[in-house]
């Protein structure tokens, strides 16, 4: 278990470097991430490890599209967490996924309480949920409103997701 955190630890740490210093994953970075796990585990274990990782990756790649859909991520991190599922299998990979997740609601309520947003988002979600409930209106931002999402560096809130899943679990 160790060589899978240090393996995957090398390409983590390089992906928050490259996302917070450009807002970027490289595509050759993701590739060669999910590419090496997928051959650590079938050098490790033979089909079964190859396996392992193929499903960890379509786990990884496949809840993070959805996330992508409804702009909750960028797609760097989509093709990231396929290497994160390549490297740590279908349970580890919902873990680290569910903690960085978390982890980024987290950062984002810091980062609303220190601009001073927190009560006009709270206020606008709130008039939105009931919206949807009471009067069935979809939730739809316009344009303008997109522009003022909140948004900081993915690999901000994986960086501790996977250390939290390393040290915890």
């Amino acid at each position: 278990m160790e060589t899978i955190f240090i393996g995957s630890g090398v390409f983590i740490l390089w992906a928050c470097w490259t996302d917070i210093r450009a807002r970027k994953i490289p595509n050759l970075l993701n590739l060669i991430f999910a590419l090496t796990g997928i051959i650590y585990h079938t050098v490790d274990a033979g089909w079964e490890g190859a396996w392992f990782a193929s499903k960890g990756m379509l786990l990884g790649f496949g809840i993070m599209l959805l996330l992508y859909i409804m702009r909750a991520v960028g797609a760097g991190d989509v093709k990231l967490f396929a290497g994160i599922g390549a490297w740590f299998g279908l349970a580890m990979t919902a873990q680290v996924m569910m903690y960085s997740i978390l982890f980024a609601g987290l950062i984002g309520i810091v980062i609303m309480i220190w601009r001073r947003e927190t009560i006009v988002r709270m206020r606008t979600v709130l008039w939105r949920i009931t919206g949807a409930l009471l009067w069935k209106q979809p939730i739809r931002p316009n344009q303008a409103e997109h522009q003022q999402y909140l948004t900081f560096p993915f690999m901000t809130a994986v960086l501790p997701g996977v250390i939290f899943c390393y040290l915890y679990v």
